[in-house]
């Protein structure tokens, strides 16, 4: 069964948060996600780097999207990220999301976030829980 509807994409796609930020969604399907950002300069930290918030939130939104897109809403509870790298100011960063294991009420996803050389600049991991909200609405909250 088929769960990435058009309407589900326009949703993530149209989520106030990842466009404030930059997000792309290159890719969707069930269990999968595939986001980018272009790093821009008020991404940048008080030195002058990627801030990682940006790359946290960009691996939490590709986490959020391959969860949900499993027919289920699904909200985050846990997210732990390793940063690894930095990457320059106007890179793009390409996160990749997998849902791991989905069960009844839980469900696991692994992201690694790269830069264009296909360098990893991070590694995170999430646990996210089926919600009782299953409206759209509910989801582009989420993600």
């Amino acid at each position: 069964m088929n769960n990435v509807t058009n309407e589900l994409r326009a949703s993530f796609e149209n989520a106030p948060y990842p466009r404030l930020l930059g997000f792309s969604l290159l890719e969707l399907s069930e269990g999968y996600a595939k986001v980018s950002v272009r790093v821009r300069p008020e991404h940048a930290n008080f030195l002058g780097f990627t801030d990682g918030a940006l790359i946290m939130s960009l691996a939490s939104y590709a986490s959020a999207c391959s969860s949900n897109s499993l027919g289920e809403t699904r909200v985050g509870i846990q997210s732990n990220i390793n940063i690894i790298a930095t990457t320059a100011l106007g890179n793009e960063l390409m996160a990749e999301a997998k849902v791991t294991h989905a069960g009844k009420t839980m469900a696991l996803t692994e992201t690694m976030v790269t830069d264009p050389s296909g360098r990893i600049i991070a590694k995170a991991t999430s646990t996210s829980i089926t919600s009782k909200r299953t409206n759209l609405r509910a989801v582009s909250d989420v993600c």
